[in-house]
């Protein structure tokens, strides 16, 4: 483990942690709160970790005069509401999963570097206590200054735990600008089927957060190198290496749509219509007469496609009838946003 000291925290993060303090302790600010402070942003929630109980934890909180969330409890998390910050307060604990379900095992435990290990990424895997104390066991601060996405310890058994975890890579990396190192996307290829143990609703999550990022190509990207995308979107993967042999697109399909949603506005539902707006080109694909591809009623049958993987990703209707809309009429209505983001690539 390296510890090392310095001015971490700002005046509102001290606060923040002299408030939870002030209610139960020892405590340490960690996980994503601490790799955003580190990032110097500012985290939406504020994350803790202690080797209290958890039902010592809702006692203290109850004596401080605040409500207590329970619903994590079984887990060891016990929340909370400080001024306008959302606070969760969990006990050091391990994690052992059967390799059937996402849910672990939880046992607790009086080691922070055990509670570490247990977590996604080095950049995750952080931990914070005054004296401005940061507690590092796997390199984080490292890999955070050097914008790598690494797996705590072997990326197979993270990976394995909860599958998400691949996902939740190609994220950070799209989120960051952070680059995926070898041994992580080795993995992913690896034991990439293993993400049809994942519900749809925490793909869609993990998507949304995807597209919503400056650059979601990074992510898809990353997503079709390891074949994830074949096993979540094989519509999509498809498209990877498909030359759409024609004189006016210089980009393999797949290229094309990825330099799309980068164009689009940074909407999640545009971003959606994006990714998917050529989604039908492969299913009505004819020859001319001058021996070049058509796509004639690429933007109907892409609708129709659209429709059916929305109910399969479990969308809402809302968001199902405004991405439908969208691929329909991507040809036809100028005022349509895929447009305008179709047209400034140059190969539409």
């Amino acid at each position: 483990m390296t510890s090392q000291h310095r001015s971490y925290l700002s005046d509102e993060h001290l606060q923040i942690l002299h408030r939870v303090e002030d209610i139960l302790s020892p405590v340490y600010l960690v996980g994503g709160c601490v790799r955003d402070i580190l990032l110097g942003k500012r985290p939406k929630d504020y994350d803790f970790t202690t080797p209290l109980l958890p039902n010592d934890i809702e006692t203290a909180v109850r004596r401080a005069g605040l409500k207590p969330f329970v619903s994590g409890r079984q887990f060891g998390t016990i929340g909370c509401r400080i001024d306008s910050n959302h606070i969760e307060i969990t006990t050091f604990r391990t994690e052992e999963y059967d390799g059937k379900s996402r849910k672990p095992n939880v046992e607790f435990v009086h080691d922070i570097t055990a509670d570490l290990a247990r977590r996604d990424f080095t950049i995750n895997a952080m931990a914070i206590r005054e004296p401005d104390h940061l507690i590092d066991p796997f390199g984080g601060k490292d890999d955070l200054e050097s914008g790598i996405i690494r797996a705590v310890n072997k990326p197979h058994e993270r990976f394995h735990e909860d599958p998400l975890r691949m996902l939740r890579a190609g994220r950070f990396s799209s989120q960051l600008g952070f680059v995926i190192d070898e041994d992580t996307v080795h993995a992913t290829g690896k034991i990439a089927p293993e993400i049809l143990r994942v519900s749809k609703e925490r793909w869609v999550r993990e998507f949304d957060l995807m597209l919503a990022s400056s650059k979601p190509s990074t992510a898809l990207r990353y997503l079709s190198e390891t074949r994830l995308l074949n096993y979540m979107l094989p519509e999509l993967a498809i498209q990877v290496g498909y030359n759409q042999d024609s004189p006016y697109h210089e980009l393999d399909l797949w290229e094309h749509s990825l330099k799309t949603v980068d164009l689009a506005p940074e909407d999640v539902e545009i971003r959606w219509a994006a990714l998917l707006h050529d989604i039908g080109k492969p299913y009505v694909r004819t020859k001319n007469q001058r021996g070049y591809s058509n796509y004639v009623d690429h933007d109907i049958v892409g609708a129709e496609l659209v429709w059916k993987l929305g109910k399969y990703l479990r969308w809402g209707n809302k968001r199902l009838e405004n991405v439908y809309h969208l691929v329909k009429t991507h040809l036809t209505d100028n005022t349509n946003p895929i447009v305008q983001a179709d047209s400034d690539s140059r190969y539409r």
